[in-house]
Order: C-alpha cells, then sequence, then structure tokens
C-alpha cells in the first residue's frame, strides 16, 4: 500500500514539474529570445542561454518604434481607463444593487446581454462617431469608448448585493447621506472587489489592439500592442528587438497583478463567501 502511494506521490510530482517547464518555457525563451539575435533564435541546436545582444536590441527597438514614448502611452492610457472605468462602474453597480427604481432589472439585464456582442461589431459605427467628432488619434478615442464596461459592472454588483442591507439603512437612521454611506461605509469594505476589477480593467486596456489599430493614425500615439504588429515585416522580422518589446510590455502587467494578487482571489469569490 505504501510503494503505491509512493508511486503515485512521484508521478504526480513528475506530471506537475512537465507542466511547470511547459508553462514557464515560453517566458524563459522570451527573455532568452531578447538578447540573442534572429539567427540564434532559431538556430538548431536551439539556444537556450542568454546572449549578448540585447542593448543592441533595445537600440534598435527604440529606433524602430519609439519604445519609451510607446510605453508612456500605453501606461498613462491604461492607468487612466483603469480610474475613471473603475468609478463608471462601482457607482453604477452600487445603483443597480441596493436601489429600487424601475426597469433596474431590465437595464441590468440589457447591460449582461450586451457582453454577448462581438466587439468587432461596434468598431465601424465608433469609427465613424469619432470621425464625425473629430475625436480619432486621440487619448479620448483609445479611452472613452469601454468606460462603462459590462464585466466590470457585473462583478461589482455581486459584491454589493451580498453587501449587508441594514448596515446602509442604520447610517441612513443616524442621518448619513448616500454619497458618504457610499464612500465611507460601502467602499472601504468593497477593497478586494476593486482589486479585482481593476485587474481586469487594466488587462483589457493594456492588451487592448483592434480599436487602438483603428483609432491611432500616428506612431506617437502607439500603444504596445499596435507598435509590436508593426515589427512583423513581409520580407524580414527582427525576433531579438521583437522580444525585447514583448518582454517589456509584460512587466507592468505583472507588478500591477502582483501588487493586488492579495486580494483579487477573495475579490472574484466575494459574493459568495459573504
Amino acid at each position: 500500500m505504501k510503494t503505491k502511494q509512493l508511486i503515485g506521490k512521484v508521478g504526480m510530482y513528475v506530471f506537475l514539474s512537465l507542466f511547470l517547464v511547459v508553462s514557464i518555457f515560453p517566458f524563459y525563451w522570451m527573455l532568452i529570445g531578447s538578447t540573442n539575435s534572429s539567427d540564434k533564435m532559431f538556430a538548431f541546436p536551439p539556444t537556450l542561454l542568454p546572449g549578448g545582444e540585447f542593448w543592441t536590441n533595445l537600440s534598435n527597438l527604440d529606433a524602430s518604434v519609439g519604445i519609451w514614448r510607446v510605453l508612456f502611452n500605453s501606461l498613462y492610457v491604461s492607468g487612466l481607463y483603469v480610474v475613471l472605468a473603475l468609478a463608471v462602474s462601482t457607482m453604477a453597480a452600487y445603483a443597480f444593487a441596493k436601489f429600487e427604481f424601475r426597469g433596474r432589472n431590465v437595464i441590468f439585464t440589457i447591460f449582461i446581454l450586451s457582453m454577448m456582442i462581438p466587439y468587432q461589431a461596434t468598431i465601424i459605427p465608433l469609427f465613424q462617431m469619432m470621425t464625425d467628432y473629430g475625436l480619432l488619434n486621440s487619448y479620448f478615442s483609445l479611452i472613452a469608448p469601454q468606460l462603462c464596461y459590462p464585466f466590470a459592472i457585473f462583478l461589482m454588483r455581486q459584491n454589493f448585493v451580498a453587501f449587508p442591507t441594514e448596515l446602509l439603512e442604520a447610517a441612513r437612521l443616524d442621518g448619513a447621506g448616500e454619497w458618504r454611506i457610499f464612500t465611507s461605509i460601502v467602499l472601504p469594505s468593497m477593497k478586494p472587489a476593486l482589486a479585482a476589477t481593476s485587474i481586469f480593467l487594466f488587462m483589457y486596456q493594456w492588451n487592448n489592439f483592434m480599436w487602438p489599430l483603428v483609432a491611432i493614425r500616428t506612431p506617437e500615439m502607439y500603444t504596445f500592442p499596435v507598435a509590436l504588429s508593426t515589427l512583423s515585416g513581409v520580407s524580414f522580422t527582427d525576433y531579438g528587438q521583437m522580444m525585447v518589446g514583448i518582454s517589456i510590455a509584460t512587466i507592468p502587467i505583472m507588478i500591477f497583478f502582483l501588487a493586488l494578487q492579495k486580494h483579487f482571489v477573495s475579490g472574484m469569490l466575494g459574493s459568495a463567501v459573504k
């Protein structure tokens, strides 16, 4: 019996180790690729050790797309989007969860159903609207269209529903206004949900490719997905500089997730746990 259990444990650890290697290897190869030239990346046998071409690849990348300007654009657009979209989503979700008004369930159902509409179907009318108002190729055109993000409203609403209504009624009896109740009583207990929603919003905007590709007209306004897509040439692609760009693009999203991961799981399961 003990021998069978030992074999089972060894088999499980071997399987988990293989899964770990398969999961991590693409990131390792990305980092190795950023320090080597294109020909070494695809040589046989493959190069699995760091090379000495990182600064050359970084210099070539900066000359190709202006990587620091691209980094600023992505951070500015994603950061401002998270702040504004989180404010809109939180207040809308609180209204759907804690206030009774005519048509509340119908409006919320429409919000949920809007998640089923393919994003590509909204590109043409959105482009026409931005063209009519002269807003193309601006930060506003990148941030505004998805400020009212249905999944963020849904996620926050589920957490607000679990918040005890008796506490709100007690605060109203004590004379507290609705804004003070929302900011001083409700929001402080919603930190896990706010953190989880912030991660989703940041990842959505940071990785957004389709709409920025349509809305941006000049290289000075490129965000990371659009800038990296321009590195792929018809006859030649410098994968060294591309891997440097991907590595730099990965760092902010990892930092953002690691900074908020403490609250991520409890924020996702908040409505089920309470």
